[in-house]
């Protein structure tokens, strides 16, 4: 629906799309911090009459938009396009998934463990979810004006450097690393939503649910590894790992076909 209505600012439409949830994650761990201190994790269901409410919403709103089913919208018809376009993009997300996931997932857990409190930690995360709201903004119209490998190159080589300075400093200082490290780590996320429309206008929807399905099996898989790693060799050790493979994804990067949103 977004990819329709957006015409040919589609990296646009998909970062206002991602601000979205970009804020509802910057505003969960202080959520959820608080849901459980007043009800205890047992009371916590309250919370999903939120999303109730939300999608009540959403259905009175958007009952009125066009949407025109592509009656040719299939996964055989994109079959072609596993080996031009998805599978530089599982290298690119491959590399990249586990750093996201240490400082998405494991971030609380690894200041809770050094010292940190609960309600520190989740702060933290907000930080880190908030500087995402940031670039995924910005991301989506940069990707329009100056096309979208350009811009994934700048921040698959920005976002581990980030990382890796966030675990190299303590205090205050670790503030400004997350500001940085969750704007550059998230800011892709339109991008690559914005890189598939582009290249199935006639399969958005198939494309779209084959990308998504895609980055949730490698999340949960590299969720089960950092888990794991951190177990045996320290959490702390686990995140640098993380870092160090992400600049593997610029060999995905390059694979990519043409940019059609600068026409190279």
């Amino acid at each position: 629906m977004i990819g329709q209505i957006s015409g040919q600012r589609v990296g646009k439409g998909m970062s206002w799309f991602m601000v979205g949830g970009e804020l509802a994650r910057t505003v969960g761990p202080i959520l959820a911090v608080w849901a459980v201190s007043t009800w205890t994790l047992e009371g916590m269901y309250r919370v999903m009459l939120i999303g109730w409410g939300t999608s009540a919403i959403l259905f009175w709103r958007l009952r009125d938009i066009p949407v025109s089913a592509r009656k040719n919208g299939s996964l055989q018809s994109i079959l072609p396009a596993l080996r031009t376009l998805f599978l530089p993009l599982f290298i690119i997300v491959f590399f990249r998934i586990f750093m996201i996931v240490c400082m998405s997932a494991y971030l609380p857990t690894l200041l809770n463990q050094s010292g940190s409190s609960l309600l520190v930690a989740g702060a933290a995360l907000s930080i880190l979810e908030i500087a995402g709201v940031a670039g995924v903004f910005s991301s989506g119209p940069i990707s329009d004006r100056f096309g979208r490998k350009p811009v994934l190159i700048v921040f698959t080589i920005l976002a581990p450097l980030f990382m890796l300075l966030f675990l190299n400093v303590s205090g205050w200082m670790r503030v400004p690393a997350l500001l940085l490290y969750g704007f550059a780590a998230l800011s892709p996320g339109p991008v690559f939503l914005a890189l598939i429309q582009d290249h199935f206008p006639e399969n958005r929807a198939v494309s779209n649910g084959l990308y998504i399905s895609m980055a949730f099996l490698l999340r949960s898989v590299a969720m089960l590894l950092v888990g794991v790693a951190g177990d045996a060799v320290g959490l702390g050790t686990a995140f640098m790992w993380s870092a160090f493979v992400v600049p593997l994804g610029l060999l995905g990067i390059l694979m990519l076909p043409a940019d059609l949103a600068t026409g190279e």
